[in-house]
């Protein structure tokens, strides 16, 4: 005897049964629905291809060969062209001062006048001296000329003769003793009054009328200064120098006409002098502490702007490269080593990661040393979405705005 399985009658049968047997389930099931759309939603996506289906479009320049005037801007200070200190060559009372503080003064106006009573006095004393010595050469030359014929006659003897010719030798060196006395006497009165040694501006005297001035003293009693022209002496490094002559030597640079460099000065806010300098020489020697060689250069100053001990830049011409490439800042890179480099675009369109030597920065573009050649293309704007050996559409841009002249130092 069969017996069919008893069922429970609360149990529904499967075509019964609910989709979800409480609220809790629901819930579960909607959360696993969200993360599983948000998944799909965040997973890969197929890459899509460049608008048209063809390479990336990149933007390039094509390197052209162009003269380029370098220059170099260095540190420098203005110093006087002439400079002197005035002081008094005799002692004496300061009786006037006779120039205006700060003022031009020319090469030998009187600036201070001494007392010169004691210095007229010794003037007259040696005056007198040198009367004395005159009265008694001519009492000698009469004996001298006595003695001449009184020996021819041997009236005297050769000692009284030699002797006569002794005095009047001795006289006449007492007459020049004398006569130098006398100048010496009229120059030192002449100092009494302290003239200007050269043109110039005036300083601040540093003494008063009634002060008691001694010959050759340290303190000075007013500098005069010529202001224009001015010097500008300026440093540049031995290795600049030595990276110049190699251009050079190498027909790289050529010099400026005559061999002489024109300098401009850059004033301490910012401004370019109106006048443009020369550079009179080159130092010979390198400054062992810096490294360093003292260049100078003289700069007209004809409305007195400059003064002695500013401090400005000097732009320096150091020579022309008449093939010099030049590479836009934007498109040159630097590895972790430090080394420069430029995604080349080749004939075929695709990218080369290339390796170049830097020099100077031209304004906002790199001097190229090595590495690359007149007509080759290099990306300057789209190097986000492309890589070395991608091949790309390459479009011509133009090259940033026009950059000053100004040359700074070089890179590795």
């Amino acid at each position: 005897m069969t017996f069919a399985p008893r069922r429970h009658l609360a149990d529904p049968t499967p075509l019964q049964r609910k989709p979800f047997s409480s609220p809790r389930s629901a819930a579960r099931f909607c959360s696993l629905l969200v993360c599983t759309l948000s998944l799909v939603a965040c997973g890969p996506k197929s890459s899509a291809p460049a608008k048209g289906g063809g390479p990336a479009e990149v933007g390039v320049i094509t390197l052209q060969a162009e003269p380029h005037t370098f220059t170099t801007e260095l540190p420098g200070r203005t110093s006087a062209y002439l400079s002197a200190e005035v002081r008094p060559q005799v002692g004496g009372i300061l009786q006037k001062r006779l120039f205006t503080e700060g003022a031009e003064v020319k090469a030998g106006q009187v600036l201070y006048q001494i007392d010169p009573a004691s210095l007229e006095v010794q003037l007259a004393t040696a005056q007198a001296q040198l009367a004395k010595a005159r009265t008694n050469q001519r009492a000698a030359q009469v004996n001298a000329a006595r003695n001449a014929e009184l020996i021819k006659a041997r009236a005297i003897s050769q000692q009284q003769f030699d002797d006569g010719q002794t005095a009047l030798a001795q006289s006449e060196s007492d007459v020049a003793t004398a006569q130098a006395a006398v100048r010496a006497a009229e120059l030192n009165l002449g100092y009494s009054r302290i003239k200007a040694p050269i043109s110039g501006r005036a300083s601040a005297s540093s003494v008063t009328p009634g002060a008691l001035l001694t010959a050759s003293q340290t303190q000075a009693l007013t500098t005069i200064t010529q202001l224009d022209p001015l010097y500008v002496d300026i440093t540049q490094s031995s290795t600049e120098v030595l990276r110049l002559k190699k251009q050079l030597a190498g027909g790289q640079l050529t010099q400026d006409r005559k061999g002489a460099a024109r300098i401009t000065l850059v004033l301490d806010d910012g401004s370019t002098y109106a006048h443009a300098g020369t550079l009179q020489f080159s130092g010979v020697q390198v400054n062992p502490a810096t490294g360093a060689i003292t260049l100078r250069a003289t700069v007209p100053n004809p409305e007195g702007l400059l003064m002695p001990g500013m401090y400005v830049r000097a732009r320096l011409q150091e020579g022309v490269s008449e093939r010099a490439l030049l590479a836009p800042q934007q498109a040159v890179t630097r590895d972790p080593a430090g080394v420069a480099r430029v995604l080349v675009v080749k004939d075929d369109d695709t990218l080369e990661n290339r390796r170049i030597v830097t020099g100077a920065a031209v304004g906002n573009r790199w001097e190229v040393l090595a590495g690359l050649t007149a007509g080759e293309r290099i990306l300057v704007e789209g190097s986000q979405r492309v890589k070395a050996g991608d091949k790309v559409r390459p479009v011509p841009v133009q090259p940033g705005a026009a950059e000053p002249t100004q040359t700074t130092g070089a890179q590795p």
